[in-house]
């Protein structure tokens, strides 16, 4: 028997109404992107060209046309977008362009399920629960399969429903997934697949599901059920997707399912800011669309409406050298603007103050700070920048990423520094007292007691009779706080406090001590800048002045902005700094064997400069401090080494500039090799028997060298082959840069 349709069929043919789209209203890129009606459309919508503009008369177009508004739908990444859109349609046409359906992919997800549900296995009054919910649910399976509790070094409820997602919105392989990306959980992958399979079986016995079963029931209907899915195809007859570059695969089956008896589909996005792989968004959906939508129209919205030309210059050559792109040059008619400033600091200190110092500056001249922002690519790269602000009582706010003192495994360490400056301090002698096993809150507070009423704190801890079941742990805390009143370094209390901390540490945090760790490096090499511990305690610690008690500030009361990039898209700044754009760090060093996640980096790069409409700042540091405090010579990121000279201003510090766009002066010297030794000992090698290539010719393939051959690199300049990696990467020694890993794709080596 036929199900009857979802919405009740319109009997309204509409009628052809003269369009109110004005030739002043749209650029011709976004006319004919709003006005194409039929087949499927591709919009590259280059950054701040107006996309939503053009997604919003497209939909009053459509409607002028005499398509039905309950025949469209309109999917998006946020309910707001989609409410802003229907609602600027509303305002231009009618109250018609009410009845477009338009929300996120979980949401009309949702909505489609309560009538097909029983096609997947459920009721229509499914309930849907969130991450606490999936959590919670993941801790009574646990708790029933007896793989929790005290003492059990078992992967958290966490990270548990953290990897059923994952593998669910990446659509990748569960073993596969843990083997990538959680390997020191393998131990566990027999348990992991148990609880799995008990998470699925329970939502179904209690009709729930979560937020990636609305995707996966919906795709599984559509594909398994013809009827079903040729009645959606009919019910919505065009399809707009907006952010199509941020859909993971999952998605874009979804809208290929909905799309099965017409193809009308515009997709808007951007190849060029495709940055959220890791959440699990799919580079290909969009490069692809073309070949899974047989006779697409591509249109490319370039023209710019954010920043001015001498920026968007800079963001071109960065996206230019993309391995794959859809070839796009944004441009803009806004006047003035700065070309773009590269500072190459000394290191990271400095990089740290001149940033500063430069938004005081700036501030002085009358930019309010909330017109600024400082981006960068992991949250840990902003902690000396933070002090740093925090001195000067600069006020920011920070996105993306929990500041110095905010995360759990930070905290720990801050509460022993701050024992060994005050141990009268009872709220860090309750936080590391409770790191002991089987000591709780009542325990805690008995040692507290016995530490405050002694004369001496450390002889009242140590004094304290210790249960047996956890007096092995408290001597070694003992034997601890005693060998850090002995020393007043601070690099060498932070290395015995970790000596101590580090088994509590991977108790603590099992299922991610490898990440957080990352976090306790910089951290070292931050405290390793300061003389003693009471200056570091008062700069991590220390409050900015509220500025909303300053009548002078108080009509501002506008935060300066420090982000990651990946919170920053979509987002848009007067004045942007981008900050540690040194290789390594930007792009990230996990990157580099991988040429997709490179090619993600310098995505990122350019989302982040295209964030800027007058001004743009670039900072690396020439010199980095590694977690064993050895120092090493950093060198600028290869997206700016492979700019042309003449986009970007060198503004060198009193310390000068080295890089790709100032003096070559650099002098080498031992202490800045990465890779250590005497620099003509380290070039000399036997050469080989060079294969037959013509100097200045192109070396795409390592068949082309050979150990011991002189290359040329645009800006590293002349070096010699020292080890052939793979089929595309090779290892060069530059006198004055070190050894280098490049790969040949992007490297453009010529034979010198």
């Amino acid at each position: 028997m036929k199900q009857p349709s979802l919405f009740p069929a319109n009997t309204d043919s509409g009628r052809h109404r003269q369009s109110r789209i004005k030739p002043t209203d749209l650029n011709p890129s976004q006319l004919e992107a709003a006005t194409t009606v039929d087949g499927p459309v591709l919009v590259i919508a280059g950054a701040g060209s107006g996309k939503t503009r053009t997604l919003v008369y497209r939909l009053v177009h459509l409607v002028e046309q005499g398509v039905p508004p309950d025949d469209i739908l309109l999917l998006t990444f946020t309910r707001k977008a989609a409410q802003e859109m229907v609602g600027r349609a509303v305002h231009l046409l009618d109250g018609s362009c009410q009845k477009v359906m338009g929300g996120t992919f979980h949401a009309i997800a949702n909505l489609l399920l309560r009538r097909y549900a029983h096609y997947a296995g459920y009721a229509s009054n499914f309930t849907i629960i969130d991450r606490g919910d999936a959590e919670g649910i993941i801790n009574l399976i646990k708790s029933s399969l007896d793989l929790g509790g005290a003492g059990k070094r078992f992967p958290s409820k966490r990270v548990i429903v953290n990897i059923i997602s994952g593998a669910v919105n990446k659509s990748q392989p569960f073993d596969e997934l843990v083997a990538s990306q959680h390997i020191h959980l393998l131990e566990f992958i027999t348990d992991l697949h148990r609880i799995r399979d008990h998470y699925h079986q329970f939502k179904r016995d209690h009709g729930l599901m979560d937020y990636d079963d609305l995707l996966v029931h919906l795709r599984n209907v559509l594909a398994d059920h013809e009827a079903v899915r040729h009645e959606i195809s009919a019910r919505f007859r065009y399809l707009m997707v907006d952010e199509y570059q941020d859909t993971n695969h999952l998605q874009a089956e979804i809208v290929r399912l909905i799309a099965t008896d017409h193809d009308n589909v515009m997709v808007v996005g951007d190849d060029s800011q495709s940055i959220y792989s890791f959440r699990g968004a799919d580079f290909r959906n969009i490069m692809d669309f073309p070949k899974i939508f047989p006779g697409t129209k591509i249109i490319r919205l370039e023209e710019n409406y954010r920043s001015s030309q001498k920026i968007l210059e800079t963001t071109n050559a960065i996206i230019e050298h993309a391995r794959e792109k859809y070839t796009k040059k944004l441009f803009s008619n806004i006047a003035g603007g700065e070309k773009p400033a590269l500072f190459a600091a000394r290191d990271e200190g400095e990089q740290a103050r001149y940033v500063a110092g430069k938004i005081a500056e700036l501030h002085q001249q009358g930019a309010p700070y909330h017109d600024m922002a400082v981006l960068f690519r992991s949250g840990y790269h902003s902690y000396k920048l933070e002090l740093e602000l925090t001195n000067r009582q600069i006020s920011f706010e920070k996105r993306g990423g929990l500041k110095l003192t905010e995360t759990a495994h930070v905290k720990d360490i801050i509460s022993y520094l701050r024992l060994v400056v005050n141990m009268q301090d009872t709220l860090s002698w309750n936080r590391i007292l409770l790191h002991l096993p089987k000591v709780g809150p009542r325990t805690a507070q008995k040692i507290v007691a016995a530490v405050s009423g002694a004369e001496d704190p450390l002889t009242g801890l140590e004094g304290f009779q210790a249960a047996p079941a956890w007096r092995d742990e408290f001597q070694e805390l003992v034997k601890m706080m005693h060998d850090l009143r002995g020393s007043t370094d601070p690099v060498a209390q932070f290395e015995r406090i970790m000596a101590y901390y580090q088994p509590v540490f991977e108790r603590l945090y099992h299922d991610d001590y490898p990440v957080r760790g990352r976090d306790l490096e910089q951290l070292k090499t931050i405290i390793g800048d300061y003389k003693n511990l009471r200056d570091f305690l008062d700069d991590a610690s220390l409050d900015p002045p509220d500025l909303t008690a300053d009548p002078v500030l108080a009509p501002e009361q506008g935060k300066l902005v420090l982000s990651t990039v990946h919170s920053a898209k979509g987002l848009e700044w007067d004045t942007v700094f981008i900050i540690d754009l040194a290789d390594g760090k930007f792009p990230s060093a996990h990157s580099i064997a991988f040429p997709d996640q490179f090619e993600e980096e310098r995505r990122l790069l350019y989302v982040a400069a295209t964030r800027a409409k007058s001004r743009l700042f670039l900072t690396y540091p020439r010199e980095t401090i590694s977690p064993d405090r050895s120092r090493h010579y950093a060198t600028i990121s290869p997206f700016l080494a492979q700019l042309s000279a003449g986009l970007i201003n060198n503004v060198s510090g009193g310390s000068g500039f080295y890089g790709a766009y100032g003096s070559s002066s650099l002098k080498f010297s031992s202490s800045a090799m990465n890779h250590g030794g005497d620099p003509d000992q380290a070039c000399t090698v036997n050469v080989q028997e060079r294969q037959q290539v013509a100097a200045g010719e192109k070396i795409t393939t390592t068949e082309m060298l050979a150990p011991g051959m002189t290359v040329k690199h645009g800006f590293f300049g002349s070096g010699q082959v020292k080890k052939i990696v793979g089929d595309k990467a090779v290892d060069v020694f530059f006198p004055r840069y070190g050894m280098k890993t490049l790969r040949l794709d992007y490297a453009k080596l010529e034979l010198a």
